[in-house]
């Protein structure tokens, strides 16, 4: 093997470790905005309902063309949980939050505080040591969140029960990170998906049918919404979310929330008009700061 052989698998690691966590804050962050589009047509839960429908489908046809192993029976009920607190509650939350007046850019701004609690916990539940530099840039992040969320709400953007689901999807996810890292490491991302959504989907039909009636207008819009949900939103960023995951500290990876806001921020303003203000401008600011900090290599 040569010196130019060597030295391949190395850069592409390092190729690799720049471009997918960008690709997956890009990824992430369009969940909000593409949301926002597609809500006039239908209610929150009828959405994900579909959505996991379709995911579910495509998934099975890779799964089944790739000859990917399915997990252990054992192991069923853990994949399941994390599939519950990473779809069900956390997409369910901002879905909700959205169908309640929550602009995109505030939904993710309250998601972003995901990294602060992320590190508080990964400690005590998985071992992982925070170092000081990494606490000063979380706390850094924090603040720039919740400069950004404040100015929002004294525009009046957001109600309590709105709000009350982004928080709830907060927690969601951040148990979610949790529960991946520490059970579901080791699962193959195709079938391990499938066994996800299909748990999800079976806690959001009831829902989705008896509660809100499955609604669904089929107007362009939404339809442009459903298929970039599926496809690039539930299989490109969930899929780059767990070999994040897989590969680095879970405090570290969920760092990468705090970019979500602001470029939520950026596409919602861009496609919806939603209001930026100086002090926005600063709290994304911070929030850059404080990733670039989080995620400095020692």
């Amino acid at each position: 093997m040569t010196d130019t052989q060597a030295r391949k698998p190395g850069l592409l690691g390092s190729l690799s470790a720049l471009w997918l966590p960008s690709v997956f804050v890009v990824l992430w962050s369009t969940g909000f905005v593409f949301g926002k589009l597609g809500m006039p047509s239908t209610k929150p839960f009828t959405f994900l309902e579909i959505r996991y429908f379709i995911v579910i489908s495509v998934l099975t046809m890779i799964a089944l063309v790739t000859r990917a192993p399915w997990p252990p029976r054992r192991e069923l009920w853990r994949i399941a949980v994390s599939g519950l607190f990473v779809h069900a509650g956390y997409l369910g939350g901002v879905f909700a939050a959205l169908s309640f007046g929550v602009e995109a850019g505030v939904a993710a701004l309250v998601a972003g505080l995901q990294p602060v609690l992320t590190a508080a916990l990964a400690g005590p539940l998985l071992g992982e040591r925070v170092s000081s530099r990494q606490w000063l840039g979380l706390a850094l992040g924090f603040a720039g969140v919740v400069l950004v969320v404040h100015t929002k709400l004294a525009l009046g953007l957001g109600t309590p029960v709105g709000m009350a689901f982004s928080t709830f999807a907060m927690l969601s996810i951040t148990a979610g990170t949790l529960w991946q890292k520490r059970f579901c490491g080791a699962m193959d991302l195709r079938t391990g998906s499938i066994v996800q959504f299909s748990a999800s989907a079976i806690v959001t039909a009831p829902i989705a049918i008896f509660v809100e009636g499955f609604p669904v207008v089929w107007t362009m819009n939404f339809i442009i919404a459903l298929s970039w949900l599926c496809l690039v939103l539930s299989i490109g960023a969930i899929t780059a979310m767990f070999i994040l995951i897989r590969r680095g500290k879970a405090a570290e990876v969920a760092s990468l929330f705090f970019l979500v806001p602001p470029t939520t921020a950026l596409i919602a303003w861009a496609m919806f008009g939603e209001v930026l203000e100086p002090l926005s401008f600063l709290g994304m600011g911070m929030v850059v700061l404080a990733v670039a900090i989080v995620t400095r290599a020692k």
